[in-house]
């Protein structure tokens, strides 16, 4: 860049040399470092530093005033130590031992204490409080602490890990569970790595609902905590850069760096929290490290010559961790004794001393300095990089690499954590407890101690309570059956796909007034791919920053529209942020008591395959919604090859309790299907499930929905389409998704070509069958004298002539599922195996799916019965050539290309 003022830059490269002549280097590189720090606030364009130096962020100088009564807090935290530490040790007690974590809680109690103090707002602040994602193993210490506000009894303390053998519901759940706890908990948080990007997409989900006008959400804060160990996970890390470039300064993550993950350092020969300060700044994070307790601030005053912070810059991990384990007079020679100038720093202190110089996130005042920086800075979200020991206070446990697995404390281990925090408990009440229980005793002050007045005082002051789920939503008036009489007129003379009948029934649903602004369109890059471009200049994408250039195609009637009040979420190429904006739409009816509607289109073999872990956790959630499961099956999206071919999503669906799957066939089924999940998700009795529905890209002719439709046979999971006529061998056909028009023309085949009959069924959920069937089984198994239950799918088809013969689009396994209760004889078949790119009819013929293979299982299954000669199917074998792909090679296909 050119130098406009010379004079002026040279006064200034002449101050610089100044001050680096008089008061060295350690002192121009301090001003460096502030002059930097200072030209981003007032982001002035200068390039980021990487890392700085492994020192507190915030000097001591800097640090606001603490406004609470440290003494009495310290005896709080110790109560909660205890507690926490207890309730995992009694769990293990000889023939119980359910496990559990000790150390993680240890080294971070005073990480959440100075929140649950000082910044985490309840429910019942005016600003709506903020939402807490928990570290999973910390859960004792949160447990702990609503043992002391009275919110949990003694008695489920000690139930914790035991959740059914005292009575459903009278334990305590392992981890951060609401589907377990629904009045405790509000966000699963044991799935490592996915608190990182479900806390990212909450604020920006929080943001949205503000810019959108939904609710003020303006006051209110996401805090997430997490381990150093966790940030391996690349969940962790993934969407860190969403966070800056959507400026979520209401975001704010604790990083608990007690440099262990579960067997060792989690970079011994490196050090993590500069890795991750190199990682958070170049992403575009404010960067607070609390590395050393205020025992520390005069000896880095006295260091002159900065070789001491060169000691702290050069030491690793695996060093310091070796520290924390052993005495003063080590880390004397070890630490200090590198150099004479670090020896004399200090030389006044006993070993002692030395030996208890406090890492910075078990010191309070340091702690509370980082978190008041984070809520008061704007324009980038904060990271909080506080340096811990793994099991702080536990003699037995601190810092080894084994502490992680260490979950039983013996007496004489209890004993030496009871006088660390000066608790009141006799030996004699400690082994007498032990005695009886197999643990030590909990304890409690009284309800009326200055301990329990002062944290429910800071308590009420900050809005109740945390963590806590609450409903308070207002119910929805859901739209009437007028809205979908369009979809059950059919196609008439043309063809549309599955997929366009749900798009069309959203367009619908958007323009609802009672439920429109509610929906949340959700889509991973592919808008266009599932014909939902029609509502970029309607709808809008959603942009914080809304849209600050011209867009190429603005022009066209359908171009490319960004707003802040944008409806759509456009979450890039990312399905597991996709995921996450589902889970924070689907569980604001209890997060911020306003029901939103997510309804998330994908491809759906990157769906359930890619983001199981996620759908597991937003199930966890309570959250509702619409996963739309677009190009679904094996061989409708077949010129994309092997890793778009979706064969098994239903079966990983069925593995999800809350996962209620459907796989119509024609648009008056979609039309039933999705106005039974507005009914069950945000009706009047509201249920905590989530619909996964597969639909298709292929065009077929839809059929109006007929008079007597079986809606309840839609919504069970099986309904007859239609009835042969006339005598002769007969079978039952089985269909579902855009298998239908296989069987459809199998039947008409059958019929023509060789005088049978066929009775034709679709299937539109497979796991919903299933699933009734193991219910009665159940049901029957509990209640051996009450009348028997039967399956739901035996009851249709009791009665009818023939075998049964099922297919469809994915592996057989999906209609295996019935096996066991469709009487008679039941022939399968699908697509085992991997896809590959062709035309359909090559793909279905060679996976022996199509048409002309359903009429060849058919004849085989009546020759079995002896129903007719077996050459027979011998004869349409050849006819049909059902081994040979080349047979269909000239046949045309349509709208194979999305």
């Amino acid at each position: 860049m050119p130098d406009i003022d010379p004079d002026e830059t040279n006064e200034w490269i002449a101050s610089f040399d100044a001050m680096l002549d008089d008061r060295g280097r350690e002192r121009a590189r301090y001003v460096m470092l502030r002059l930097l720090e200072r030209a981003r606030e007032k982001q002035v364009g200068v390039p980021a530093l990487r890392s700085t130096d492994y020192i507190n962020t915030i000097p001591p100088e800097r640090e606001p005033w603490f406004p609470g009564d440290e003494e009495v807090e310290r005896r709080i935290r110790a109560f909660i130590r205890w507690n926490a530490a207890v309730m995992v040790s009694s769990a293990n007690r000889k023939g119980l031992e359910v496990g559990g974590h000790i150390a993680t809680y240890q080294s971070s109690a005073s990480l959440y204490e100075v929140g649950f103090n000082h910044f985490f707002r309840g429910k019942d602040h005016p600003g709506g409080g903020d939402q807490l994602f928990i570290q999973g193993h910390g859960s004792p210490g949160i447990y702990s602490r609503a043992f002391l506000e009275g919110r949990l009894t003694e008695e489920q303390l000690y139930r914790f890990r035991q959740e059914v053998q005292h009575g459903v519901g009278a334990g305590l759940p392992s981890y951060p569970h609401p589907r377990l706890m629904p009045d405790f908990w509000e966000f699963p948080t044991v799935s490592m790595g996915l608190t990182g990007i479900n806390s990212i997409y909450q604020a920006r989900f929080n943001r949205y609902m503000h810019n959108r006008k939904i609710k003020d959400t303006s006051q209110q804060r996401v805090w997430a905590f997490m381990g150093d160990g966790e940030m391996a996970e690349p969940e962790s890390l993934g969407a860190i850069r969403i966070a800056a470039r959507e400026e979520l300064d209401n975001l704010t993550w604790v990083i608990n760096c007690n440099l262990q993950q579960l067997d060792g350092p989690v970079t011994g020969n490196g050090k993590i929290i500069q890795e991750l300060e190199a990682n958070f700044r170049g992403a575009g994070w404010n960067v607070v490290k609390v590395i050393w307790g205020r025992e520390w601030d005069a000896l880095l005053a006295k260091d002159v010559d900065g070789v001491l912070v060169n000691r702290m810059n050069t030491t690793p991990d695996g060093q310091f961790q070796t520290y924390s384990t052993e005495d003063g007079g080590f880390v004397r020679d070890d630490f200090f004794g590198a150099d004479p100038r670090l020896r004399k720093m200090v030389e006044h202190m006993s070993d002692s001393q030395i030996e208890k110089l406090p890492r910075g996130g078990h010191d309070y005042r340091k702690v509370y300095a980082a978190f008041d920086a984070a809520t008061k800075h704007v324009g980038q979200p904060t990271v909080i990089l506080a340096h811990t020991i793994k099991g702080w206070t536990i003699d037995a446990l601190e810092g080894k690499n084994a502490t992680h697995q260490m979950k039983k404390l013996t007496p004489e281990d209890l004993k030496k954590f009871r006088d660390r925090l000066y608790l009141p408990i006799s030996d004699r009440d400690l082994e007498e407890s032990y005695e009886k229980t197999g643990g030590a005793p909990f304890f409690h002050p009284g309800q009326d101690s200055p301990e329990i007045e002062y944290m429910m005082e800071r308590r009420k002051q900050l809005g109740g309570s945390v963590p806590r789920r609450v409903l308070r939503a207002s119910s929805l008036k859901l739209p009437g059956d007028e809205t979908y009489g369009e979809l059950k007129q059919g196609s008439g003379k043309n063809k549309f796909a599955t997929t366009m009948a749900v798009v069309r029934l959203l367009r619908d649903w958007m323009k609802n007034p009672e439920i429109g602004d509610r929906l949340v369109p959700i889509a991973p890059d592919e808008y266009r791919t599932f014909g939902m471009d029609s509502m970029f200049p309607s709808a809008k994408v959603y942009n914080p920053g809304g849209q600050q250039y011209d867009p190429v195609d603005r022009k066209m009637l359908l171009s490319y529209k960004e707003s802040t009040q944008g409806q759509m979420l456009h979450e890039g190429i990312s399905e597991a942020g996709a995921m996450a904006s589902a889970t924070a739409a689907g569980s604001a009816y209890s997060t911020h008591g306003e029901h939103m509607i997510p309804f998330y289109i994908f491809y759906s073999m990157f769906g359930f395959q890619r983001t199981g872990d996620s759908i597991w956790a937003m199930a966890d959630q309570l959250a509702r919604g619409f996963l739309i499961g677009a190009t679904a099956g094996r061989t409708t999206l077949t010129g994309e090859g092997l890793q778009h071919a979706d064969g098994h999503s239903p079966l990983i669906a069925a593995t999800n309790p809350a996962v209620v799957h459907y796989d119509p066939a024609y648009a008056y089924e979609v039309a039933h299907i999705m106005q039974s999940g507005l009914e069950r998700m945000y009706g009047a009795d509201a249920e905590n499930v989530i619909f996964y529905i597969t639909v298709y890209n292929e065009p077929v002719s839809m059929p109006a929905e007929p008079d007597d439709v079986d809606v309840e046979g839609i919504l069970k999971g099986i309904h007859q389409v239609g009835t042969a006529e006339g005598d002769g061998p007969r079978v039952q056909l089985m269909g579902s998704g855009v298998g239908m028009p296989w069987v459809s023309e199998a039947a008409q085949i059958l019929a023509d070509e060789w005088g049978v009959r066929a009775d034709t069924w679709s299937v539109t959920s497979w796991n919903e069958l299933a699933r009734d069937a193991v219910a009665a089984e159940q049901h029957n198994l509990l209640h051996p004298t009450d009348a028997k239950r039967t399956a739901y799918v035996a009851d249709k088809l009791a009665g009818v002539s023939g075998p049964v013969v099922a297919v469809s689009d994915y592996m057989r396994a999906v209609p295996l599922q019935i096996a066991r209760w469709v009487p008679g004889d039941y022939r399968v078949l699908g697509a085992d195996g991997f896809g590959f790119a062709d035309t359909r009819p090559a793909a279905r013929r060679f996976f022996n799916i199509d048409a002309q293979s359903v009429v060849v299982q058919a004849l085989q299954a009546l020759a079995d019965a002896g129903e007719i000669p077996a050459e027979k199917v011998a004869e349409a074998a050849a006819k049909y050539r059902i081994d040979d792909p080349t047979a269909v090679k000239d046949v045309k296909q349509e709208g194979g290309d999305a």
